[in-house]
């Protein structure tokens, strides 16, 4: 299962294709919709969250509420594209109201991209680097979802730290699992402590204040994978491979640990291997889960865990220093309208990217023609694994 996007922050929309899709799969363009919902709240965002209210369009690929084995396509709509229209239109001469983004933003693709492609105008590149990409990516994953929660797997996240302000665990790899999602969302920062969240919230405040942004860190949890998805044998076909690339493939990520992470680095191998027992009804398990779930490039059957970093967001409001590229002098980096932190946001993406990680390993391992066959390869495959346990 993959998807391509396509769409431009300020044009008429978001468009993502998602294929290798089995038959017989419901899907809701509520539970779609409640995604990008998620996915545009978090306290410290900014003035375009005030303008879109996400609504996903399924034109294909879905009757009657179930999946019909062909490619499934997705819209959304950019209310924010009547503001400009004349500025983003596909075809037509250039509008007197034009102005050129000619003031790259450090931390942003903006000047790399414009030397890439040849362009004296920014906003070629920062259209489509903008984050706003990251809700067809969300609409998109809500097709992954649906399968994994139909086989069994829930996928969460929770925001494990806002700048200077971080959420005490005392052991996160035995946390994160059991944590509520309800209480999660119910959180401005979707992070599961009050306290902590209060902290976060007095930080964004302080940000907010200085024309700062802040970034933080985030924890994806997947609970109820069956064991041995993903690969020992190619490079490539390794789950932490695949779900890492997925990872880094959102703006502004700089960071992702399975596990403890780099705190294995710090231990010796008996403090950080995780022990395996046997349960006559579970079967093979192990006895902590610094692996965060994952052995060899594969699956163990305890739960998934990875944290992922992101940086702070590179518009400022107290704007770096820049080099204007009409002239070549210097300049102040140019201001988007942008968010003070979107690490709550950035974790709904994250939850996506590996949702979709997930349900390709899912598919590759027991076919992906319609969902009763595969439903039934995974029974069978359970009753094969706890019979080897006995």
């Amino acid at each position: 299962m993959h998807y391509i996007s396509a769409g431009e922050s300020h044009g008429q929309g978001l468009t993502a294709i998602v294929y290798g899709v089995p038959a017989g799969l419901s899907i809701s363009e509520e539970q779609i919709n409640a995604d990008l919902a998620r996915r545009q709240s978090g306290y410290g965002r900014g003035g375009r969250q005030k303008i879109e209210t996400d609504r996903v369009r399924v034109t294909s690929g879905v009757r009657l509420g179930k999946t019909i084995g062909s490619p499934i396509a997705l819209t959304i709509e950019n209310k924010d594209w009547k503001n400009w229209e004349s500025r983003m239109a596909p075809f037509g001469e250039e509008p007197e109201e034009l102005v050129r983004e000619v003031t790259p933003r450090p931390g942003h693709a903006d000047l790399v991209g414009a030397l890439k492609t040849n362009t004296d105008d920014c906003r070629n590149i920062l259209e489509r680097s903008s984050a706003r990409e990251t809700a067809a990516r969300v609409a998109a994953a809500g097709i992954a979802r649906e399968f994994l929660a139909d086989v069994g797997v829930e996928v969460f996240s929770y925001v494990t730290s806002i700048g200077g302000v971080a959420l005490e665990e005392d052991d996160p790899m035995k946390a994160a699992p059991d944590y509520k999602p309800l209480a999660i969302e119910l959180s401005p920062v979707r992070c599961p402590d009050d306290e902590t969240t209060q902290k976060m919230i007095e930080a964004i405040d302080e940000a907010r204040k200085a024309g700062e942004s802040l970034g933080g860190t985030f924890r994806v949890v997947a609970n109820g994978l069956v064991a041995g998805l993903g690969s020992y044998a190619t490079p490539r076909d390794r789950l932490t491979s695949r779900i890492g690339a997925s990872l880094f493939s959102i703006p502004a990520i700089k960071g992702v640990e399975f596990g403890i992470g780099f705190e294995a680095a710090r231990r010796c191998g008996s403090a950080v291997h995780d022990p395996i027992t046997v349960n006559k009804r579970r079967g093979f398990l192990r006895t902590s889960n610094n692996a965060g779930g994952l052995e060899g490039g594969m699956t163990n059957g305890m739960p998934l865990i990875v944290t992922a970093a992101m940086k702070p967001i590179p518009t400022l409001m107290n704007p770096l220093a820049t080099v204007n590229l009409d002239t070549l002098e210097p300049a102040e980096a140019s201001k988007e309208r942008s968010d003070v932190c979107a690490v709550p946001a950035a974790a709904v993406v994250a939850e996506a990217e590996v949702a979709f990680a997930l349900a390709d390993a899912y598919l590759e391992m027991f076919g992906n023609a319609n969902m009763h066959d595969i439903k039934a390869a995974i029974k069978a495959y359970r009753q094969r694994l706890r019979t080897a346990s006995r």
